[in-house]
């Protein structure tokens, strides 16, 4: 491969390294890969191999580790080296830097000091699973990963159902079904979404169908791999508070306050916030 080598001017040049399929690498991220003064990377190993497969020495030049566990110490070695009038280049592990990524506390050091941030964009998981998902991309959100409890992530959840955008999540294979769940109840069974799992790769898969639907598939057969979770954005409904209160009354006669707000939720299609704090107050009047 004829690689264009030139001089690069001084700044933090942040390139996006393939999820999977190394082939996606972009042609500029290759020269730049092949240009820069110092090279840094959230994991060394896998950007020399990155490296070598497309025939992109590293030479005499410094190859940095820069992750979540040594950014404290490794910024301050980075910044000087900008300092100096040098570029850096800075590698994820796979994806768009500075997007659910160590290189954001780089990148926003570089802007505070001064220096030039360039990007070089390409491969990204959350891109790529929503033009597979077949769901609305004119407004989305990206709200990364949920967090592990079910508690704390049903109240995220519910900060979220509101949101007039489809919604994109990182998963684990361990908790998806348990989140896909949560979300079905939060957010109701009906809802459409996908799940997207291993992208790119060889065991590439995209499940889509409602939240009920998707949470059962995945809890009979679990997938493995790394995976995003798209959910369409919720539809306005025009549900009256006397019908709200009379499904509230029905569920709260057999169910907590917390359980009965997910039952209506889920039935109405309405926000969990608005619904839980109206469970509330006919709970308090008796």
């Amino acid at each position: 491969m004829n690689l264009n080598k030139q001089k690069l001017a001084p700044g933090l040049y942040l390139i996006a390294t393939p999820i999977g399929t190394a082939r996606d690498i972009t042609l500029r991220a290759l020269d730049i890969l092949a240009s820069a003064d110092v090279i840094a990377a959230e994991d060394t190993r896998s950007l020399r191999h990155l490296m070598d497969i497309h025939g992109v020495a590293v030479g005499e030049r410094p190859l940095w580790a820069y992750h979540d566990h040594n950014g404290e110490r490794m910024r301050p070695r980075i910044l000087a080296a900008l300092a100096e009038g040098k570029s850096v280049v800075y590698a994820s592990e796979a994806g768009t830097p500075m997007v659910a990524d160590p290189g954001f506390d780089l990148g926003r050091a570089a802007v505070v000091e001064g220096y030039g941030l360039i990007s070089a964009p390409g491969p990204s998981a959350v891109i790529t699973a929503l033009t597979l998902a077949g769901l609305p991309t004119d407004r989305f959100l990206f709200a990364g990963f949920l967090p592990n409890a079910s508690g704390k992530r049903k109240t995220v959840l519910g900060e979220l159902a509101g949101v007039p955008a489809t919604l994109v999540f990182y998963e684990s294979p361990k908790r998806v079904a348990a989140m896909l769940r949560d979300a079905a109840q939060v957010l109701g069974g009906a809802r459409e979404a996908a799940m997207c799992r291993e992208l790119t790769k060889k065991f590439e898969e995209v499940r889509r169908g409602t939240l009920d639907a998707l949470a059962a598939t995945c809890a009979e057969s679990p997938p493995k791999g790394e995976i995003v979770v798209i959910i369409d954005r919720g539809r306005s409904v025009n549900v009256s508070e006397e019908d709200l209160d009379l499904a509230l009354s029905k569920a709260l006669g057999r169910l907590s306050v917390r359980d009965a707000a997910d039952a209506v939720t889920a039935e109405l299609g309405l926000p969990r916030r608005q619904v839980y704090q109206r469970a509330l107050r006919l709970a308090a009047e008796g």
